[in-house]
């Protein structure tokens, strides 16, 4: 059987690469004595996928990957099991068992959430100008910039790929249960919530917006000026009106 499983990733260890969270969770379903299926063949590995790798220095409290298990004990048992075998900087908040023949993880992301905020020692504008530059920033009819890959760079429009921004909480998850638990905070007060296009196809990182804003703010961009946190990864419903909805929802068994 598929599991999906939802965690977290702060504090110092937002300075550990992608590889390295693989290995530790494949250390830790070993430790946990989960009854894992592995691949065949010669180099057999736990069947294992993450739906979008997070980048080093970035926080997150919406990560996913994909497990396959022969069996499995009652849900909360697992979840004792695995956060017992991890420390307090990763650990798994929630699981669901997918249905037969549904996308993985990494196949289903659409779209994700951000907390961006200015680390302090780096405010190069106040909290009501950073809103006011910002609201003009997203006000232009497009936003070009120069995207590079491993292969090529290329100007690139991502305005229709910021699919919206707020200054508070409350405006952005209007009406809804979402909220950011878990981000860093500073003192300046200093933040936007993105809501960007991810996945293999648009995949807009919010180093790239908060890039070009530097450019268009007229300010020197230092990576180091801004602290990300992922909220949520988010896959689409199918449907005509193109919402989207937390991945732990997305070909789960009801």
């Amino acid at each position: 059987m598929m599991v999906r499983m939802k965690f977290i990733k702060i504090g110092p260890v937002k300075f550990i690469g992608h590889l390295d969270i693989m290995r530790f969770f494949q250390k830790a379903v070993r430790r946990a004595g989960l009854d894992v299926e592995y691949s065949q063949g010669f180099n057999p590995h736990q069947v294992m996928s993450f739906a979008s790798p997070l980048g080093v220095g970035l926080t997150s409290e919406g990560e996913y990957l994909d497990v396959s298990f022969h069996s499995l004990e009652d849900k909360q048992v697992v979840l004792k099991k695995l956060n017992d075998a991890m420390n307090e900087f990763i650990q798994v908040t929630d699981m669901v068992v997918l249905k037969d023949g549904a996308k993985n993880a990494m196949a289903s992301v659409a779209a994700a959430d951000y907390l961006v905020s200015v680390r302090d020692g780096y405010e190069f504008m106040n909290r009501n100008e950073f809103q006011e530059k910002f609201t003009g920033f997203m006000a232009q009819e497009n936003i070009t910039v120069l995207k590079k890959s491993k292969k090529s760079e290329k100007e690139t429009d991502i305005k229709p790929f910021i699919y919206c921004h707020a200054f508070a909480e409350t405006e952005f998850y209007k009406g809804t249960s979402g909220k950011a638990t878990l981000p860093e905070v500073y003192d300046n007060g200093v933040k936007v919530y993105l809501k960007l296009s991810s996945g293999s196809v648009n995949n807009i990182k919010p180093e790239l917006v908060m890039e070009a804003f530097c450019e268009y703010a007229g300010i020197p961009f230092h990576e180091f000026a801004f602290q990300m946190h992922r909220i949520e990864l988010y896959g689409e419903t199918g449907t005509e009106n193109g919402a989207y909805i937390p991945l732990s929802e997305v070909g789960y068994e009801a």
